[in-house]
């Protein structure tokens, strides 16, 4: 994270996730669930999950949320993992990473 970033500082989780042939409907399904539980945490803001209108690409399914602060998400992803909330889905493979804002219109 950038020096900018502070214990205030709101920002976006963008998640993109492979989802292995067959396994799409299973893939929402924990998605959902894992949602269920995060937005009973603390700093939780929104999320929405977003389907490729293309079936053969790289991403079927990208996750953006947004969380008012780095260490609020991480401590709910935190809990999330130590509490099983997420199923796991053989061959589903994601890849997240936090951002902040730097320019809108």
């Amino acid at each position: 994270m950038n020096d900018a970033v502070n214990s205030t500082t709101e920002v976006t989780l963008i998640n993109v996730f492979e989802v292995p042939k067959g396994a799409l409907e299973e893939a929402i399904d924990a998605w959902a669930k894992g949602r269920d539980f995060l937005q009973t945490q603390p700093g939780y803001v929104s999320t929405a999950l977003h389907q490729s209108i293309a079936p053969d690409a790289r991403f079927a399914l990208i996750n953006i949320a947004i969380w008012e602060s780095v260490e609020t998400f991480k401590a709910a992803s935190a809990a999330m993992h130590a509490g099983g909330a997420a199923p796991q889905i053989e061959g589903l493979s994601f890849t997240p990473g936090l951002y902040t804002i730097v320019a809108r219109d």
